[in-house]
């Protein structure tokens, strides 16, 4: 991943940490409203994701970064979208344990 979508990824999800929404992050569709956000960045011809979670009151969880390929137009693969399911799910029982 280019330095420049890191550091802008990182910005977001620092703004995150705060407690407050970066401009660039947008709810990622069929998760609920502002459950799971979605970074997304171009650089050049290609765009990169990167999905968290922030409904935690003490934690950002990040699900899954990757390289979007244009291969279902601007919408979110499958795949990708069960991965995100399945980490979020990780998240969520991680961070019970973590508060027992």
């Amino acid at each position: 991943m280019p330095q420049q979508v890191r550091r802008h990824i990182g910005q977001a999800l620092y703004t995150a940490q705060q407690g407050m929404t970066d401009p660039a992050a947008k709810p990622l569709k069929g998760f609920g409203g502002a459950r799971v956000m979605e970074i997304v960045e171009r650089y050049r011809t290609d765009a990169y994701r990167a999905v968290y979670t922030a409904h935690f009151e003490d934690a950002v969880y990040v699900l899954h970064v990757f390289q979007k390929k244009s291969k279902s137009g601007i919408a979110t693969p499958k795949h990708e979208l069960e991965l995100i399911r399945e980490r979020l799910a990780e998240a969520e029982r991680h961070h019970r344990e973590r508060r027992n």
